[in-house]
């Protein structure tokens, strides 16, 4: 056990620095290279398993937002010069394929190989990753376009999407149940549309998820985050939690306080000791789903739930909570170990079953925005 422990600590002790490196030496060449359509134009949505496109699947709009914000921000890091280039590249085919292609505004959901309309939903979700990789993008240049996008972006949201009971819609056409999901990552984006801008209306506007996540999202007694809702915001039982989730609010809650200066301590606290009763024994990595109660619904165990549990330590260590910077290094440590060491550079396996088979035959696009975010988190945080 203590050799076990050892071995674990001496992983973990240059890991950000590793991590970087294979960011930048691996999975932004790959992504930027075989990741293009240089013949269609866009984001591939997926490569197979060995690192070859995967031309034919349909192209999710979420994605090609999130590659964006990927190639922007490894840029504005100062790791991939030419990252600004690929993401104004991804930027134009996003917005002249999937933003509003039908006439109606808003962006689409889906896109076939070529371009074409797949989906024509209006998705509240995607929505939010469009308007982080705009908001990242804005950072580059302040480009006044960049920013007009933002400001129709935000009327759309305004005018269609939002809810009476607060927070905004599923999409056009509004389903449910309601999800925690979109709500989020729009806090998440208007904290970064705040970072680009310095704009006390993105403050008023990311506050609101804020309250949201008090009066509804969150229960206060159990300490755990719910996933889905009625049209009201009322609870739908059984509750599913999502450990991955209750970590992901952990770091928005601490760049919630960072830009109002509002204290979200108690919050993030009570969400990390839930969270961490969601893991697997053998690894020590979130599992998929837990009840309220804290047992495990779902063994089995995605990519991105281990990178939101390295950014919540890494919000708590930036916050000065003892011994988190170790905490955030070993779950980074943990990440690289299970799930970054692929066979082909640069990519990644998305989930295991709880006895470590891999249950999913492709390479994502998907989960690069989670795992360049923690990276790009672990440099400027734990150094």
């Amino acid at each position: 056990m203590v050799e076990a422990r050892t071995a674990a600590t001496e992983d973990s002790v240059d890991i950000v620095a590793r991590l970087k490196l294979r960011m930048i030496e691996h999975a932004l060449p790959l992504w930027s290279g075989e990741g293009w359509d240089s013949t269609s134009g866009g984001f591939v949505d997926r490569l197979d398993r060995d690192g070859r496109a995967d031309r034919l699947a349909p192209r999710r709009v979420f994605v090609q937002a999130r590659q964006i914000y990927c190639f922007a921000k490894a840029a504005q890091m100062g790791w991939y010069p030419q990252g600004r280039e690929i993401a104004l590249k991804g930027l134009d085919h996003l917005l002249t394929k999937a933003k509003a292609p039908d006439g109606r505004p808003g962006f689409v959901h889906m896109l076939t190989p070529d371009g074409a309309v797949l989906d024509p939903l209006r998705d509240s979700y995607d929505h939010a990753f469009v308007l982080f990789a705009l908001a990242t993008v804005y950072t580059l240049d302040r480009d006044a376009q960049v920013r007009a996008e933002i400001d129709a972006l935000l009327s759309f949201l305004d005018a269609h999407l939002r809810s009476p009971h607060g927070g905004v819609l599923e999409g056009l056409p509004a389903s449910l149940p309601r999800r925690q999901n979109p709500q989020m990552h729009l806090f998440e984006a208007m904290i970064a549309v705040f970072d680009a801008t310095h704009e006390a209306v993105f403050q008023n506007r990311a506050g609101d998820f804020f309250a949201l996540f008090l009066a509804n999202l969150y229960d206060k007694q159990k300490h755990v985050l719910g996933e889905y809702f009625e049209d009201d915001w009322s609870k739908i039982e059984p509750v599913s939690v999502e450990p991955g989730h209750q970590a992901e609010w952990i770091w928005l809650l601490k760049g919630f306080e960072r830009i109002t200066g509002c204290p979200t301590g108690r919050p993030r606290a009570e969400l990390l000791g839930s969270a961490l009763r969601y893991r697997d024994a053998a690894t020590g990595c979130l599992v998929d789903e837990g009840d309220t109660e804290g047992n495990i619904r779902r063994h089995t165990r995605r990519l991105w739930p281990q990178s939101e549990m390295a950014k919540a330590w890494i919000a708590q260590a930036e916050a000065g909570e003892a011994g988190a910077a170790d905490e955030a290094r070993a779950a980074l440590a943990r990440l690289e170990r299970h799930y970054l060491s692929h066979p082909v550079p640069g990519g990644w396996y998305d989930q295991f079953d709880r006895d470590g088979n891999s249950l999913v035959a492709t390479i994502p696009a998907s989960s690069f925005y989670h795992v360049l975010c923690a990276v790009a988190e672990a440099e400027q945080v734990l150094g």
